[in-house]
């Protein structure tokens, strides 16, 4: 039961460093943005295993470092892609984009800022 308690501290506290709303939060979880405030505020002391990795997937850790309090490699939370990146990064991937096309494109996008400068 220890460990329950702790984990709506542990969201509300990755949530903050990462810039997040609660309803940031539930909307890229798919949940009910009322459920994660009582699981934050301790009401709620039981959440599922659905939900933890609904909500863990958002704060860029795993399940186990959620519930086991446990720091990431990087903890830096500007390190850490957000659900748009990594999507649009799938679908870049899932369209036939390739490595070199993507980087060719930063390149390209670089050289226009640099050069609006």
């Amino acid at each position: 039961m220890g460990n329950n308690i702790a984990i709506g501290k542990r969201i509300q506290e990755l949530r903050l460093k990462n810039g997040l709303s609660l309803t940031e939060v539930a909307n890229r979880a798919g949940v009910a943005k009322s459920y994660i405030s009582s699981v934050e505020r301790e009401i709620q002391i039981n959440p599922s295993i659905q939900f933890l990795e609904k909500v863990s997937n958002v704060l860029g850790i795993s399940v186990d470092q959620l519930v086991n309090n446990k720091e990431t490699e990087d903890s830096d939370p500007t390190t850490l892609l957000d659900e748009e990146w990594l999507e649009l990064a799938k679908n870049a991937m899932e369209s036939g984009v390739s490595k070199e096309q993507f980087r060719q494109f930063l390149e390209f996008q670089k050289w226009q800022q640099h050069n609006k400068n």
